[in-house]
Protein backbone atom coordinates (compact mmCIF):
# COMPACT_ATOMS: atom_id res chain seq x y z
CA UNK A 1 0.00 0.00 0.00
CA UNK A 2 1.41 3.57 -0.95
CA UNK A 3 1.15 6.10 1.13
CA UNK A 4 0.42 10.11 0.79
CA UNK A 5 3.94 10.20 2.24
CA UNK A 6 6.06 7.90 -0.17
CA UNK A 7 4.25 9.57 -2.72
CA UNK A 8 5.50 13.38 -1.78
CA UNK A 9 2.10 15.24 -0.95
CA UNK A 10 3.33 15.11 2.70
CA UNK A 11 6.28 16.95 3.76
CA UNK A 12 9.15 15.09 5.78
CA UNK A 13 8.76 15.46 9.65
CA UNK A 14 10.88 18.19 11.08
CA UNK A 15 11.77 18.88 14.20
CA UNK A 16 10.75 22.54 15.59
CA UNK A 17 14.15 23.65 17.74
CA UNK A 18 14.90 27.15 19.45
CA UNK A 19 17.88 28.76 18.72
CA UNK A 20 19.34 32.28 20.00
CA UNK A 21 20.75 34.43 17.18
CA UNK A 22 22.18 38.17 17.04
CA UNK A 23 19.90 40.23 16.10
CA UNK A 24 21.76 41.29 12.73
CA UNK A 25 20.78 38.12 11.39
CA UNK A 26 17.25 37.81 12.79
CA UNK A 27 16.96 41.53 10.67
CA UNK A 28 18.82 39.64 7.74
CA UNK A 29 16.48 36.78 8.44
CA UNK A 30 13.07 39.12 8.09
CA UNK A 31 14.71 40.71 5.23
CA UNK A 32 14.67 37.24 2.91
CA UNK A 33 11.14 37.14 3.97
CA UNK A 34 9.97 40.10 3.09
CA UNK A 35 11.80 40.05 -0.34
CA UNK A 36 9.82 36.62 -0.77
CA UNK A 37 11.31 33.93 1.01
CA UNK A 38 8.86 31.11 2.72
CA UNK A 39 9.95 32.00 5.98
CA UNK A 40 12.85 32.12 8.50
CA UNK A 41 12.70 28.38 8.79
CA UNK A 42 12.74 28.04 5.27
CA UNK A 43 16.15 30.39 4.95
CA UNK A 44 17.52 28.84 7.76
CA UNK A 45 17.47 24.96 6.34
CA UNK A 46 18.58 26.43 2.91
CA UNK A 47 21.78 28.13 4.65
CA UNK A 48 22.16 24.64 6.49
CA UNK A 49 22.01 22.65 3.11
CA UNK A 50 24.61 25.20 1.65
CA UNK A 51 26.63 24.67 4.51
CA UNK A 52 26.05 20.50 4.26
CA UNK A 53 26.91 20.49 0.70
CA UNK A 54 30.17 22.64 1.04
CA UNK A 55 31.61 20.32 3.75
CA UNK A 56 31.29 17.33 1.71
CA UNK A 57 32.79 19.34 -1.09
CA UNK A 58 35.74 20.23 1.21
CA UNK A 59 35.69 16.48 2.21
CA UNK A 60 35.58 15.51 -1.27
CA UNK A 61 38.68 18.08 -2.31
CA UNK A 62 40.79 17.12 0.79
CA UNK A 63 40.29 12.82 -0.96
CA UNK A 64 41.46 13.97 -4.38
CA UNK A 65 44.51 16.15 -2.79
CA UNK A 66 45.41 13.35 -0.66
CA UNK A 67 45.35 10.86 -3.50
CA UNK A 68 47.79 12.79 -5.56
CA UNK A 69 46.54 11.40 -8.95
CA UNK A 70 47.51 12.94 -11.85
CA UNK A 71 44.96 12.74 -14.32
CA UNK A 72 44.58 15.48 -16.56
CA UNK A 73 41.37 14.92 -17.28
CA UNK A 74 39.92 15.66 -13.86
CA UNK A 75 42.57 19.34 -13.73
CA UNK A 76 40.69 20.02 -16.64
CA UNK A 77 37.50 19.90 -15.24
CA UNK A 78 38.40 20.89 -11.32
CA UNK A 79 40.21 24.11 -13.06
CA UNK A 80 36.63 25.08 -14.76
CA UNK A 81 34.72 24.72 -12.08
CA UNK A 82 36.87 27.02 -9.89
CA UNK A 83 35.97 28.97 -12.44
CA UNK A 84 33.01 29.08 -12.97
CA UNK A 85 30.98 27.77 -10.14
CA UNK A 86 27.20 26.93 -10.14
CA UNK A 87 24.64 28.90 -8.52
CA UNK A 88 22.90 25.71 -6.87
CA UNK A 89 20.10 27.48 -5.06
Amino acid sequence: MTTASQIGTIDPVSTQIAVRLPEHLVAFLDERVAGGEKSRAAVVVKALMKYQRQLAAEHDARIYREQGDDDPELDVWIAHGASDPLDID
